[in-house]
């Protein structure tokens, strides 16, 4: 699996839209292998989602993603998981264990808060891209009017 995190510094970036350089690393069972650092300055839309496309991501980490940015990224299939934040050395290590959904690593000010729910969990990924609605909601994600 390959997974991508816009970094700025040895953190993840504050804002996808604007970050310059994305870690892109391959990861093994409960190893991080092979890892390359990829250049996004000057890039617009189209180009990043077409360079994390070409780079064959299977999942982006980021923090705060514009809805543009994100509905074009999971258009390729690719999952986007937002709202984390830290030391992209540890965040890789939480989503190796399992443990990425932990108040450590969420963005300050969303501790509590669902985020793991808002990612899809369809069954039919393109089921969530044509918009399509069940008593779950959009994208598989839990509905609060159908909760009991």
């Amino acid at each position: 699996m390959r997974v991508a995190i816009p970094i700025w510094g040895d953190k993840i970036s504050p804002v996808f839209d604007t970050a310059t350089r994305l870690l892109v690393v391959d990861i093994d069972g409960s190893e991080k292998n092979k890892r390359v650092i990829e250049s996004m300055e000057g890039d617009d839309i189209a180009r990043r989602c077409a360079k994390i496309k070409a780079l064959e991501v299977g999942t982006l980490i980021c923090s705060a993603i514009s809805n543009p940015f994100s509905r074009r990224i999971s258009a390729s299939d690719i999952r986007v998981i937002q709202g984390i934040s830290g030391s992209a050395e540890e965040v890789l290590s939480a989503f190796i264990n399992g443990k990425l959904y932990e108040d450590a690593f969420l963005m300050p000010g969303s501790k509590g808060k669902p985020w793991k729910q808002r990612r899809c969990d369809s069954a039919e990924p393109r089921a969530c891209r044509r918009g399509e609605r069940g008593p779950r909601g959009r994208c598989g994600s839990v509905n609060k009017k159908y909760e009991k």
